[in-house]
């Protein structure tokens, strides 16, 4: 290993260093078709102590990524509305939803006991590969084009279900004790945080209502709303206006005892559409994502770099089991709730391979359990590696279950024009 510089480096030096090789690193990760924040990760590994140790994550810096996370968790939730939702929960969607997320949780929670892990080391590493993070699965469903497919809508429902319920039991999880190993301390635990979820989901319930009311009444009850709107349209001020929305959520959210990416999520999902001219809401979103996407997430993704210890990987049995059951249970999760859901076996093999994606919800709520105490270096480490492999392989596997469907449906046509004939 080689140090470099062993005093710590200014917060602007440092941002200047971090950011510059993170945005060379991504534009490198997005030349060869992956997400840039394979690179950016790799950029902090590159400056960290794990190789030139140029970079120490300093309390600074962590400020900085925690904007990062927060902008993060933003974009995520203005991709996403109340109706896709219960689009993600209808019908025999259920069926992909759940199982695609169930049996990953299971398979990652089996694997902690099976390393002789506590309760709650064990529901964490289950609920990390249990996700499946929606922005990349957008991203690269959107590069190759099958977005609007049937398998691309179902993969992006199930990823939107899966998000929700990530963070739902994330707010279980930040409550427990660290030495929470007795039943009935997990149960009291458990009962007391799905108390403070239910009223904030009521909350929700209750601002969603409340701004329908609001979306067919606001030209009669207030008619200055609009003209208010009119004048920041276009400006920076609509955009502080969004972010002061998000910021309400994410303060009542920390004020339960949640964490504030909680409310950021639901606020941003929440956000009302409606008060937006046509292409107002574009810009916010384009403006949202120039300063997360340009600055704030690689400083973010590669303070996880700089975090990761690659002397800590070495416990290889849990690594190659992590990097299994993530594959296998994702695959078989799809599968099954494909099948259930009344697809053929090659559309939900399809789906199951495009679940894989990990990517950028895993990798926060990694970073969380990191800060809280409850995994080391060497597991966080391990859960990189684990995001950075399932998004890399995802593409490929795609690619060929997309070519599976296509091959058996040439198939079934063609037998179709035998029986004609």
């Amino acid at each position: 290993m080689f140090h470099l510089i062993n005093s710590q480096l200014p917060l602007i030096f440092s941002l200047l260093i971090v950011l510059v090789v993170a945005k060379i690193l991504g534009e490198v990760a997005e030349h060869f078709g992956q997400p840039s924040m394979i690179g950016e990760v790799l950029a902090g590994v590159i400056l960290g102590p794990s190789l030139l140790n140029v970079v120490q994550n300093t309390m600074d810096l962590k400020v900085v990524a925690e904007l990062g996370i927060f902008l993060l968790i933003v974009m995520a939730g203005l991709e996403i509305q109340v109706e896709e939702i219960r689009n993600s929960i209808r019908g025999k969607n259920i069926w992909i939803a759940l199982l695609g997320f169930v049996i990953p949780f299971i398979g990652g929670a089996l694997t902690g006991y099976a390393f002789h892990y506590n309760n709650t080391f064990s529901i964490i590493l289950g609920l990390c590969i249990a996700i499946t993070a929606l922005p990349v699965s957008i991203r690269i469903l959107m590069d190759m084009g099958k977005l609007n497919t049937e398998v691309g809508r179902k993969i992006i429902s199930a990823a939107i279900f899966n998000d929700i319920v990530s963070l739902l039991v994330l707010g279980v999880i930040l409550d427990f004790n660290d030495e929470s190993k007795r039943l009935e301390d997990i149960v009291y635990s458990s009962a007391f945080t799905i108390g403070k979820i239910s009223l904030f989901v009521l909350f929700l319930v209750a601002a969603y209502r409340m701004f329908k009311l609001v979306k067919s009444k606001v030209s009669i009850v207030n008619p200055k709303v609009n003209e208010f709107l009119h004048h920041l349209r276009g400006k920076e001020s609509l955009f502080a206006l969004v972010i002061v929305f998000v910021l309400v959520f994410s303060s009542i959210s920390e004020a339960m005892g949640l964490h504030f990416i909680v409310g950021a999520f639901f606020g941003a999902i929440l956000l009302p559409r409606s008060i937006f001219v046509k292409g107002d809401f574009t810009k916010v979103k384009e403006s949202t994502s120039g300063i997360t996407m340009g600055f704030l997430a690689p400083v973010f993704f590669a303070t996880l770099g700089i975090a990761i210890d690659v002397t800590s990987l070495g416990n290889l049995p849990l690594l190659f089991m992590v990097l299994g059951i993530s594959f296998i249970t994702k695959i078989l999760g799809g599968y099954l709730g494909g099948r259930m859901a009344g697809l053929n076996g090659s559309t939900s093999f399809t789906i199951g391979l495009g679940l894989n994606a990990r990517g950028i919800m895993e990798l926060v709520i990694a970073n969380i359990a990191l800060q809280r105490g409850f995994i080391d270096v060497s597991v966080f480490s391990i859960l990189v590696v684990m995001a950075l492999l399932t998004t890399i392989f995802t593409p490929f596997f795609l690619q060929y279950g997309f070519h599976v469907i296509e091959r058996n449906g040439k198939r079934v046509h063609t037998s179709s024009n035998r029986k004609i004939r």
